[in-house]
């Protein structure tokens, strides 16, 4: 993938969360994704999710608690080499803003096979 793949990839899923189109998300990890995050602990009890089904499931169950949200891309940071992309956005879900970082891996297929998420601190918007 080169930068400008990876940036319009990086609109592409900021684009799908803030319609609320999981599955366009979804379409891009890979069968066995391990994804860890925070919120993953007060949605399902863990930090980390096992499996494309475990990983819908988990953002089915988010979305159903927070409701609608934005992301705005602030930086991507692509590492070619390694495959590698950390998305540093803001999101906003009920009035309160965000930034968070997301660190995805690519295999050579262009699937994203582990992902983490960093929180910062909430603020109002």
């Amino acid at each position: 993938m080169t930068r400008v793949e990876i940036e319009a990839f990086a609109a592409r899923w900021a684009a799908s969360w803030n319609a609320g189109e999981v599955e366009k998300v979804l379409a891009h990890f890979h069968d066995d994704i391990v994804f860890t995050s925070p919120t993953a602990v007060e949605v399902v009890g863990t930090p980390t999710v096992h499996g494309k089904d475990a990983l819908r499931a988990y953002w089915a169950a988010a979305l159903r608690r927070s409701g609608a949200l934005h992301f705005t891309v602030n930086h991507v940071f692509w590492d070619a080499g390694r495959r590698e992309v950390a998305i540093v956005y803001t999101s906003e879900i009920a009035g309160r803003q965000k930034r968070i970082a997301e660190h995805l891996r690519f295999d050579a297929r262009g699937f994203v096979v582990a992902a983490e998420v960093f929180h910062g601190v909430t603020g109002p918007s």
